[in-house]
């Protein structure tokens, strides 16, 4: 009796220690998070007036904790008062971000920073890597691939912010260039930008055959986003890993951009 009450109590000390280390380690952990993607037109809107304040107000009426943001000035020149967009955004916001220059240019007269245009993340959450890696773009407009890994309460996200060229063959091989870099890194992938490509094109068809990822607003009506006024294109994305569950995805209407912003709930396991 006391050999078989020793077994069910050295038994019971192995199931504590099994199950305390697997909740150390967050196995079974489930987070949400609402991310958006947002061609902001360096905070201009149809008005032709630049306001950072209703840019922010859009990202925040949506309740969106994660987004990319493009087309976005720092010390550009007047048509954005020289702002740095990102750090203003993220400080009225309260997020943290890093931004990504693709465009580098002189100061222009009379200002001492480089005028810079790109794109950038704002996170609710912590960013805790991030490189701006810039793609093939045929000696056109330089574009890149925003990189981030976000600590979203315990699982880290690897989230990618792109706006990708104007022609076929930019695109593809920039989705490549894509593919083979989200490929490299452990963990829960978000794409998220402008990619100037419809969902039939060959290059979007890519990312979903080649890249592994999924179009969170596949199947879904109304998801066109350019232009604002009678939008007949869908150019702008949110694609996940399969592993990913999204949930209420929105296009918002907003005059705050040339494009609308578009947003889902995602669900990160592990």
């Amino acid at each position: 009796m006391k050999k078989n009450m020793l077994g069910l109590f050295l038994s019971m000390i192995m199931i504590f220690s099994i199950t305390g280390q697997a909740s150390a380690q967050g196995y079974g952990k489930e987070v949400d998070v609402k991310v958006m993607s947002f061609n902001i037109y360096h905070g201009v809107g149809l008005d032709n007036v630049l306001n950072l304040q209703r840019t922010a107000q859009v990202i925040r009426d949506a309740g969106a904790e994660i987004v990319g943001i493009q087309e976005v000035d720092r010390f550009w020149d007047s048509r954005s008062d020289f702002q740095d967009q990102a750090k203003e955004l993220a400080e009225i916001l309260g997020y943290h971000y890093v931004y990504g220059a693709n465009l580098d240019r002189s100061p222009a007269e009379g200002q001492v920073e480089n005028r810079q245009y790109g794109t950038a993340v704002l996170s609710k959450y912590p960013i805790i890597d991030s490189e701006n890696i810039h793609l093939d773009s045929f000696g056109n407009e330089q574009r890149g691939l925003l990189r981030t890994k976000i600590n979203v309460r315990g699982i880290h996200v690897n989230f990618y912010n792109t706006h990708l060229g104007l022609s076929v063959e930019e695109r593809v091989s920039q989705v490549r260039e894509i593919i083979g870099i989200s490929s490299a890194f452990e963990g829960p992938n978000v794409l998220v930008g402008d990619l100037n490509a419809e969902p039939h094109s060959e290059e979007f068809q890519l990312l979903l055959n080649e890249g592994n990822f999924v179009d969170v607003f596949e199947g879904q009506d109304n998801a066109n986003t350019f232009p604002v006024e009678n939008p007949i294109k869908r150019i702008d994305y949110i694609l996940t890993s399969p592993t990913v569950e999204a949930s209420n995805q929105e296009v918002i209407y907003t005059e705050a951009s040339d494009h609308l912003p578009v947003v889902s709930q995602l669900i990160f396991k592990r």
